[in-house]
């Protein structure tokens, strides 16, 4: 739970979940190493990881959102929203999206700089420090696949905070971290992935609830 957005890299870690804690136990676990050898090292923490850089891979986990809404959308069924009534400028949660390629070329950006023997900070946070709202999500879905819906509102889910986004001040500095994919491009590549991994939308009609 951030005590202030956009997140910057001093914030304080305090993880509310064991996906967090184990996150953050990779940190200690690579500080530590590379102390204990000599070596440089760097965490590159970053957030929502979308879209596709090759149309041979593609997105399958049924936890992050866009591969949810799609395989609905290929079952022929409606995405859902879980609450609308954040404290947000549409009232559904804003997170940090960033396209899988951007963060590509942030770790090689990092890793060519400590093979140069570069000063790298110990965090950097990969965050376009804006972030994009699930309704904008889905509004993005509907424009770049042609599949008209109207998410179905459900009630929020317990846990969920309503902004979380990631400063990317000091990444953009060190890495050449940048926001090179706009939200049209991470829909519209991993739309094309998933499409070419030989799924395709029914054609048995509009989406159903």
């Amino acid at each position: 739970e951030p005590e202030s957005v956009p997140i910057d890299e001093d914030a304080p870690t305090r993880p509310t979940n064991a996906y967090g804690a184990t996150k953050l136990a990779i940190d200690h676990a690579i500080t530590s190493y590379a102390a204990a050898h000599g070596l440089a090292a760097t965490s590159l923490r970053y957030f929502n990881v979308v879209g596709s850089g090759s149309r041979d891979i593609y997105d399958i986990s049924p936890h992050n959102l866009f591969p949810k809404v799609f395989d609905m959308l290929f079952r022929g069924l409606t995405p859902q929203i879980n609450g609308t009534d954040y404290p947000t400028p549409d009232g559904t949660c804003v997170r940090d999206y960033v396209h899988v390629s951007d963060l590509a070329l942030a770790h090689v950006a990092a890793a060519r700089r400590m093979e140069a023997g570069l000063p790298v900070e110990a965090v950097y946070n990969l965050g376009s420090g804006a972030g994009t709202s699930v309704r904008e999500i889905m509004t993005t879905i509907r424009a770049v696949t042609g599949i008209d819906f109207e998410p179905v509102v459900n009630a929020r889910r317990p846990g969920d905070p309503a902004r979380i986004t990631a400063a990317g001040d000091l990444a953009a500095r060190d890495l050449d971290w940048q926001m090179r994919h706009s939200l049209t491009d991470m829909v519209a590549s991993a739309w094309a992935a998933r499409r070419a991994a030989g799924q395709d939308y029914p054609a048995s009609g509009p989406p159903k609830t």
